[in-house]
C-alpha cells in the first residue's frame, strides 16, 4: 500500500503552516513560505520517540522550556541532580551490589508519593514482599500512592503504565527487563537497547521522569552497551566502602545541571541519612602531630570538601620498590615521586610508598598533589607541623606549584573548621591578600619551600 504524502507550506520566519501557499504570512513576512513533503509515520513503528509527523522547524521559532523539577525530599539527591528531578528525564543510577541504590530510590519514591503523586516501582529482581520488608525498615510512614510491580516483560509494564498513569517511575534494574520484540535473553545488548528506547519514548512523550537502576562490572563501569549512557539524561554513580557507613553519590552526566556536584549520605539502620557537613565528617579525628598525614581539599560543585591523605614510606626489602595508591591515580603518584627525587633532592628509589585517601573518596583534578607530596615527605623524614595545616596545589614537572581553582572558598571553609594555616601556591596566596579570620595563608613557589615549611616550629 502506497504511503500518503501530505504537502504543506511552512513559513521560514515563524514556522506557521498552511495547506496552501500564501504571499504574506500571519507574522507579516512576505514570500517566506516553502513547500514541504510530510510523510506520516507508520502506526506500528515503536522505535520513534515523537508521535506526530516528522518536520523541521526553524531553530529561532522553537520555544525554550522552563524545566519543572520534582522535589525528591532528599536534599543531597536534589543537589546532585541540579535542584530536583526534571520532568520527562531519564536518570541512570549505578553502583555495586548492596551499596544502597535500592534504599535511596525507595526513600525518594516514598517522599514523592507522600506529596500526592502516584509512583510506580517496577522490580525485576525482588518480589513485592521483599520491597515491602525494606520499606517497613527504612520508611517512617509509607504512602498509599506508592505502587510496586514485580515484572520483567516490557510490554506488560507498558500496559500497567497506561492504566495507572504514574507521575514517577522506577525500574530496578534494566538488565532484568526484556521485550517480546526480540528473542535475545534479558540483559543482552539488544534487550537493553530496545528497552532503553521504549523507556525514553515513555519519558519524553508523557513527560514522566524515570529512574533506571543499572548494574556495574568488576571494574566499576556500567554493565551493558554504551548506548544506554548516551540515551539517558543523567548518570549517577553510588560508591562507598563496605566497612564504613559513608556513601558518595556523584553525577557523571547531567543535561540539566553540573557534573561536578557530589552528595554524601550515611547508611544507618533506618536507611540513608544526608550528610550536610561533609568536610567535618571526613576531617573529624585528625591528629595534627601524626607523621604521614596531611589534610587536602577539593572543590566539588558548590562546596569545598576536605579529607585526609595518609602516606607510608618504608624501606624496600627485595626487588623493585612498590608504589600503591588508593583514591589517587598510580600514574599521578609516580609523577609526584619523580619530581620529589629530581627537584626535591629526596631518594625514594629504594623505598616502598603507600598512599591512601581516608574515607573512600576519590578526588578529581590535580589540586591534591601538594598534599600527597607533603604526606610522603612527612613519613620519609618524620617531620610534622605543630599546627593544624591544610595543603593544596598542583605540582608541575619543574617542581613549581600551579594555582588551583576556588582556593579562597577552600580557605574560608578551613577557617570555619579551625585550621591554623594553609600552604598553597604563591599565585593563590596573592589573590587571597592576607589571612582570613585567624587562619594563616602561606604561599610557596615550589616543593622545596613547602618542605622547609612543613616542620615543627
Amino acid at each position: 500500500m502506497a504511503k500518503k504524502i501530505k504537502t504543506v507550506f511552512m513559513c521560514q520566519e515563524c514556522g506557521y503552516e498552511s495547506e496552501k501557499w500564501m504571499g504574506r504570512c500571519v507574522c507579516g513576512a512576505w514570500n517566506s513560505f516553502v513547500e514541504e513533503k510530510v510523510l506520516p509515520p507508520l502506526a506500528e513503528d515503536t522505535r520513534r520517540r515523537a508521535s506526530d509527523s516528522a518536520k523541521p522547524l526553524p531553530l529561532k521559532t522553537v520555544g525554550t522550556l522552563n524545566y519543572e523539577r520534582m522535589d525528591t525530599g532528599i536534599s543531597e539527591l536534589n543537589r546532585v541532580l541540579g535542584g530536583g528531578i526534571v520532568l520527562g528525564s531519564l536518570v541512570l543510577v549505578s553502583g555495586e551490589p548492596g551499596i544502597g541504590k535500592s534504599t535511596l530510590i525507595l526513600q525518594a519514591a516514598n517522599n514523592i508519593a507522600l506529596s500526592g503523586k502516584k509512583v510506580l516501582y517496577v522490580s525485576g529482581e525482588e518480589s513485592e514482599e521483599q520491597i515491602k520488608l525494606r520499606g517497613d525498615r527504612i520508611l517512617p510512614s509509607m504512602s498509599g500512592d506508592l505502587f510496586v510491580l514485580s515484572e520483567t516483560n516490557m510490554e506488560n509494564v507498558n500496559e500497567v503504565l497506561s492504566v495507572l498513569q504514574p507521575s514517577f517511575i522506577i525500574l530496578d534494574s534494566i538488565q532484568t527487563l526484556y521485550s517480546s520484540e526480540i528473542d535475545s535473553a534479558p540483559g543482552s545488548v539488544s534487550q537493553v537497547r530496545v528497552c532503553g528506547n521504549q523507556l525514553m519514548k515513555i519519558a519524553k512523550t508523557k513527560n514522566i521522569p524515570i529512574f533506571i537502576v543499572c548494574h556495574v562490572t568488576k571494574s566499576g563501569d556500567l554493565a551493558g552497551p554504551k548506548t544506554i549512557e548516551h540515551l539517558v539524561d543523567t548518570v549517577l554513580n553510588f560508591t562507598g566502602e563496605r566497612d564504613q557507613d559513608l556513601r558518595i553519590l556523584r553525577s557523571f552526566k547531567n543535561r540539566f545541571g553540573t557534573t561536578s556536584e557530589i552528595g554524601a549520605f550515611r547508611m544507618e539502620e533506618k536507611g540513608l541519612v544526608c550528610v550536610d557537613d561533609i568536610s567535618g565528617t571526613f576531617t573529624e579525628g585528625i591528629q595534627q602531630d601524626t607523621e604521614g598525614a596531611v589534610t587536602a581539599a577539593t572543590y566539588e560543585g558548590s562546596r569545598p570538601i576536605m579529607f585526609e591523605i595518609q602516606a607510608l614510606v618504608t624501606p624496600a626489602n627485595i626487588g623493585f620498590a612498590r608504589r600503591t595508591a588508593l583514591g589517587i591515580e598510580v600514574n599521578r603518584l609516580n609523577m609526584i615521586l619523580a619530581v620529589m627525587e629530581k627537584k626535591g633532592g629526596l631518594s625514594l628509589i629504594n623505598q616502598d610508598v603507600y598512599v591512601n585517601v581516608v574515607g573512600g573518596i576519590r578526588p578529581e583534578g590535580t589540586g591534591t598533589d601538594l598534599s600527597v607530596c607533603l604526606a610522603i615527605y612527612s613519613s620519609l623524614k618524620g617531620a610534622v607541623t605543630g599546627k593544624k595545616t591544610l595543603a593544596l596545589g598542583e605540582i608541575g614537572l619543574t617542581g613549581d606549584l600551579r594555582p588551583v581553582q576556588s582556593a579562597d572558598k577552600i580557605v574560608k571553609e578551613a577557617s570555619r573548621l579551625g585550621y591554623e594555616q594553609v600552604i598553597l601556591p604563591l599565585k593563590n596566596a596573592e589573590k587571597i591578600k592576607g589571612d582570613i579570620k585567624g587562619i594563616k595563608v602561606i604561599g610557596v613557589k615550589n616543593i622545596q619551600e613547602a618542605f622547609s615549611l612543613y616542620r615543627r616550629a
